[in-house]
């Protein structure tokens, strides 16, 4: 995903009311900008370390720019903007990157489905076969090239975890990525402290025949893209 024109740098202040994040321009002036992200952003809340933003010309828009990098607080790179998730790895299925979803002549996004009134991310389709792919925001870093995922208890992440089993019952495939936006990870995991809950559902929907995949993106002010495989194992498999 090429960003044109590039984000800009900032310093991050504060986050509040969950949307609303303050940042320090280059001239030492205060603007509020817009925070797309839904979690608890643990350790990506960083005042006075480097951040990035992209603004918008849109007239109607109440605040001029979006959050979409910080720097956490052990020095890494996050992208916290959780709306370019699907987009990311929509292009990276498109665009080969991920092997594993390949083989498909249609990506669908945001199709309603299942039992819970959801809509799955993305659905791709060849003929009769279709794979159902819920895509996941990860920035929780543990440390030692290890990122987790949720940041915060997520009872929607845990209904969504229920309609790709009934996918794989129906006889259709379903899979879960994590978009990681968080640089230097080596592997992922579960947040299993966080939200104990999640992880045993999450359990469950493998030992079910849910695909689990996670792919690590290339974070720069001029582009974030899908780059790369890591390792995804389960707590109670180390």
């Amino acid at each position: 995903m090429i960003i044109d024109p590039p984000l800009e740098e900032a310093v991050f202040l504060r986050r509040y009311k969950r949307f609303f994040a303050d940042v320090v321009l280059g001239d030492g002036s205060e603007l509020t900008i817009h925070c797309a992200n839904t979690g608890s952003m643990r350790h990506c809340l960083n005042p006075g370390a480097p951040c990035w933003f992209s603004r918008s010309d849109n007239p109607k828009r109440k605040l001029p720019g979006t959050l979409e990098m910080v720097t956490t607080d052990g020095g890494l790179i996050a992208g916290v903007n959780t709306a370019r998730s699907n987009h990311l790895v929509a292009e990276a299925v498109k665009g080969s990157v991920i092997e594993e979803l390949q083989g498909y002549s249609e990506v669908r996004t945001e199709v309603r489905y299942g039992e819970e009134k959801s809509r799955i991310d993305l659905l791709l389709e060849d003929g009769d076969a279709q794979c159902f792919v819920e895509v996941k925001n990860v920035t929780l870093e543990a440390g030692g090239g290890l990122a987790t995922f949720p940041d915060a208890v997520t009872t929607r992440g845990a209904k969504h975890l229920r309609e790709l089993m009934r996918v794989v019952a129906e006889g259709q495939r379903a899979a879960l990525v994590y978009c990681v936006q968080l640089s230097g990870i080596e592997q992922v995991s579960v947040a299993e402290a966080i939200d104990p809950a999640y992880a045993a559902t999450l359990a469950e929907a493998m030992a079910a025949g849910v695909e689990v995949l996670a792919y690590a993106c290339k974070l720069t002010p001029g582009e974030i893209a899908v780059e790369r495989r890591v390792d995804f194992f389960l707590p109670s498999t180390r």
